[in-house]
């Protein structure tokens, strides 16, 4: 059996105001842009390698969905990005914007700095060792 996670579903304010900010602070590709019905679009994005995982951003429809925005994992960090060179992706990051939690520091699984996206998600940012 073959299996693999495809996309994760990140709940979103407006598909444009994300897509912008994925693409453009944080160097993703846009994958899928493709119209629906009048209020919903098959959006995904993925790390310009494109070689795994992919975000589907959905905009939030209800109430319920509204809430989850910013905090889809409760405060936790919620999505892990992955580097072959931190101080290059972290400085582009910085230069574009993304407002990090702290400084970068060194674990031992590797280089590591908290950021958010637009919503107040939290991310790694990661170079693993």
């Amino acid at each position: 059996m073959n299996q693999a996670i495809a996309q994760v579903t990140l709940v979103v304010k407006n598909y444009d105001e994300a897509i912008a900010f994925y693409t453009q602070k944080l160097g993703f590709k846009l994958v899928d842009d493709i119209q629906l019905d009048a209020n919903k679009r098959w959006v995904t994005v993925s790390p310009p390698s494109l070689n795994g995982l992919s975000l589907l951003l959905a905009e939030a429809a209800n109430d319920k969905q509204k809430k989850a925005i910013g905090n889809q994992s409760g405060g936790r960090v919620f999505l892990f990005l992955h580097t072959d060179d931190f101080w290059r992706d972290y400085q582009r990051m910085k230069e574009q914007g993304v407002k990090f939690n702290e400084n970068p520091r060194e674990e031992p699984y590797g280089t590591v700095v908290v950021f958010k996206d637009l919503y107040g998600n939290l991310w790694d940012l990661i170079e693993r060792k």
